[in-house]
């Protein structure tokens, strides 16, 4: 009896958590405590990218940040290493996809104000 009594006062003692502010709420309403929701960063490459496409995305949004800074018009076909990427050439067009697609998103959320 006692450890159902100490299991119930923690259950409420959590529900106290949550109704004082110790959570984050997602777009769906789901709540989840504090610090448990992962952040996750705008250039950050998705999840199903391989490595070369990784390695793709990450130069592409370094690409729209160097066009960004050197107030160019965004052409993800002005960027020298999406034309001509130092990659053998089996590794070229996954490489091409991954920039394509990572320059996309940095000028997204360089030049439109995206995440």
């Amino acid at each position: 009896m006692k450890n159902s009594i100490g299991i119930w006062a923690a259950a409420v003692a959590g529900v106290g958590l949550l109704a004082v502010g110790g959570v984050s709420s997602g777009a769906a309403g789901f709540v989840a405590p504090a610090g448990y929701v992962q952040e996750h960063h705008w250039d950050a490459p998705p999840a199903e990218l391989d490595d070369v496409q990784r390695h793709g995305f990450h130069d592409g949004i370094e690409g729209a940040r160097k066009d960004y800074g050197n107030h160019r018009r965004p052409d993800v076909n002005n960027r020298e290493e999406f034309r001509h990427p130092d990659l053998p050439e089996r590794d070229r067009e996954a490489y091409r996809r991954g920039f394509e697609r990572g320059y996309q998103v940095g000028v997204d959320h360089l030049y439109h104000g995206r995440v």
